[in-house]
C-alpha cells in the first residue's frame, strides 16, 4: 500500500470513500456536486486543504484530510484534520499510524505546534485508536449553524 497526496483522478473513488466514511459514523451523505466541489478545493494552489490517500493496486482504500488553522489561545498554527477513513479490510494493520504520521510530519513541516480532531463519542475503535497514538481528548459540544 501505498500513502500519497491525491491526485484528481481519485476524487471519484475519494466520493465513494466519503459516503463509507458517513456511513461508518451513521450520519448522511449526498454525492451531488461532491465530484466538481473537491476538485475545485483540493487542487487550487491558493487552499490550503489537503488530502493524503491510501493506495493498492489503483484501488483507495483510506484517506485523511487536513488543514493548517491558527489557534488565537496558543498563538500558533495547528493542522485540522478533518477526516480519517480507512476500509474496514486494511483496519489493524498499522496504516492508519501510518498515515497520521504523515499528518504529523507535515505539521512539522509547516511550523504547527499540533493535531487536533474530533470523532463521534460511539466510535470506539477510533477513540482507542488515538489514544494507542498518545493522543488526549477534550470534551466539547459540536454546534452547527447553517447559512
Amino acid at each position: 500500500m501505498k500513502i500519497r497526496f491525491a491526485q484528481e483522478k481519485d476524487v471519484p473513488q475519494l466520493v465513494g470513500l466519503c459516503a463509507l466514511h458517513a456511513e461508518y459514523e451513521q450520519s448522511g451523505y449526498d454525492p451531488t456536486n461532491k465530484l466538481e466541489a473537491l476538485k475545485k478545493h483540493l487542487f487550487n494552489s491558493q487552499n490550503p486543504v489537503r488530502c493524503l490517500v491510501v493506495e493498492t493496486e489503483g484501488e483507495l482504500m483510506g484517506y485523511a484530510s487536513f488543514i493548517k488553522q491558527f489557534s488565537t489561545w496558543d498563538a500558533g498554527f495547528y493542522i485540522y484534520l478533518d477526516c480519517l477513513y480507512l476500509k474496514e479490510s486494511i483496519r489493524g494493520h498499522g496504516i492508519g499510524t501510518k498515515l497520521m504520521e504523515q499528518v504529523k510530519g507535515y505539521g512539522i513541516s509547516e511550523g504547527c505546534h499540533l493535531v487536533q480532531w474530533q470523532t463521534p463519542d460511539f466510535n470506539e475503535n477510533a477513540i482507542a485508536f488515538y489514544q494507542k497514538l498518545g493522543a488526549s481528548s477534550k470534551t466539547k459540544e459540536r454546534f452547527f449553524w447553517t447559512l
